[in-house]
């Protein structure tokens, strides 16, 4: 592997201090998953990073961004001194976005940023070098750990950008410098740091602010009022060209019809002056289609061939714990004996729980072959985080969303989720616990062959203890092997 930082151009591009002539390969924050040849980074977190100074060089770190010397470290060793050492990241960032001439996209969104990042990562290495942010790199040490992983000939960059709070969106597209700034939506998320969705969306409307001269903005077209409105007037402040996705009049890619199979979604839509898309995804999911036409913006903002990428969503699939669909064999003997389970515990607002239940409600149970006669539609739902004021009315009104009646049981974990369970019909309540812990002893009493299960909630809900209790009933069967294509 070619080298990605010498020790002059990184001393150079942060104004440290360097000791011995080191080349690293990779730029790295943690020892756990550090590689031979990588610049660790020593940031301060939960831990100071520069605890693990001495463990990554004896990893095979090539060196250290430190701010000062750690205890126990040799003097002989290298490294790369800085005054501070997340500002020392951010310079590394911004000389390496500074000598990439290849195109970057950023992205931000209320809910599909990673879906969408990783469809363009699909898209996109198939017509050209590509860098990718990693997981959810998405924040102030994240997107300048991913311009500093950039090698110099790079041709295209995909970086997410998030917030958690006002005024953080604005440095990190200007430190990105995107050429296309794409926000997938703007929904009800984090209002206990904002005081209404008008700002939300003004944060969000602050990627355009790092775009290039003559870049393009592109914007979900559904968003609903005040919220687009904001949107759309900092879209064409920017004075480069603007491009709506969506369902509604005026998108220039447009969702017409969505067929949704037990993995698929068959979209057809309509591109810039009504030209015909027809095409599929290898995954159900309204949103997955959105986040597909958000793709194809792109795409044409770059430049590239829209058709190649089309075809690329049908060997697509979303990321583990982001809708991954999987099914779980109970009986090693007989084969069919099977639950369906629908991985979505990465994350979760009113908008990201809306389509997951849609997609839920979509699918098919097996009757027959279970304790159970017929099978069901089953949702494990934890807790919606970081809503704010209005928390329990937002979980509440999920009650009312039109798929809740396409699905037997919902069983609530966490106190907000209370407020759904207590909004349910009697005959779809589940059970009711305070902590995802206190499920995952019983999953084997809520669950039978036949079913099909959605586990869904905020990170901090930990309701992914409950998709690893539901996957040891059994073993997982591959894709492959269920015969999708």
């Amino acid at each position: 592997m070619t080298a990605l930082w010498t020790a002059a151009e990184a001393a150079a591009a942060t104004g440290g201090r360097t000791s011995g002539n080191w080349t690293a390969r990779g730029v790295s924050i943690d020892t756990r998953t550090i590689c031979p040849g990588d610049l660790f980074v020593a940031l301060k977190d939960i831990r100071d990073g520069h605890d693990f100074v001495a463990g990554a060089l004896e990893k095979g770190a090539a060196a250290a961004l430190v701010s000062r010397r750690p205890e126990g470290v040799a003097k002989d060793v290298p490294l790369l001194e800085v005054q501070d050492v997340l500002a020392g990241l951010e310079a590394l960032g911004r000389a390496g976005r500074a000598r990439c001439s290849g195109r970057v996209v950023a992205i931000t969104g209320s809910a599909g940023k990673t879906s969408t990042k990783e469809m363009l990562r699909d898209v996109l290495s198939g017509q050209g070098r590509t860098l990718v942010a990693e997981a959810s790199y998405n924040n102030h040490w994240g997107v300048p750990l991913t311009l500093a992983r950039m090698p110099a000939d790079t041709e295209y960059a995909v970086i997410e950008v998030g917030m958690n709070a006002p005024k953080e969106i604005a440095p990190l597209a200007k430190l990105a410098r995107p050429h296309v700034a794409l926000i997938t939506t703007v929904a009800p998320a984090h209002l206990a740091a904002f005081e209404s969705i008008g700002g939300i969306a003004a944060e969000k409307a602050d990627i355009f602010q790092g775009l290039e001269a003559g870049g393009t903005a592109i914007f979900n077209g559904d968003i609903e009022q005040p919220a687009l409105g904001i949107v759309e007037k900092a879209a064409q402040a920017c004075g480069g060209p603007v491009r709506r996705f969506g369902t509604a009049e005026g998108c220039d890619y447009r969702l017409k019809d969505l067929k949704m199979t037990e993995w698929t979604s068959v979209v057809r839509a309509a591109g810039p002056g009504g030209q015909p898309l027809l095409f599929k995804i290898g995954a159900p999911g309204r949103h997955f289609a959105m986040n597909a036409l958000a793709v194809l913006a792109v795409v044409d903002a770059l430049g590239l061939d829209a058709d190649v990428a089309a075809s690329d969503f049908g060997r697509w699939a979303p990321p583990a714990g982001r809708g991954t669909r999987e099914t779980i064999v109970l009986d090693i003997v007989e084969d069919d004996m099977t639950i369906d389970l629908i991985d979505d515990a990465f994350n979760a607002n009113p908008a990201s729980m809306a389509v997951a239940l849609e997609v839920l409600a979509a699918c098919r149970p097996v009757d027959g072959i279970g304790r159970v006669s017929r099978g069901r539609r089953i949702a494990v739902l934890g807790d919606m985080l970081e809503l704010g004021e209005r928390e329990l009315d937002l979980h509440a009104q999920i009650a009312r969303l039109p798929w809740i009646e396409g699905i037997e049981q919902i069983h609530c974990v966490g106190p907000r989720m209370e407020a759904l369970w207590n909004a349910l019909p009697g005959s779809k309540r589940g059970v009711h616990v305070g902590a995802a812990e206190d499920l995952t002893g019983r999953v084997h009493t809520l669950v039978d062959a036949g079913d099909v299960v959605l586990v869904k909630g905020s990170k901090g809900s930990r309701v992914s203890s409950v998709v690893d209790a539901i996957r040891k009933l059994g073993h997982r069967r591959s894709r492959q092997e269920e015969g999708a294509d």
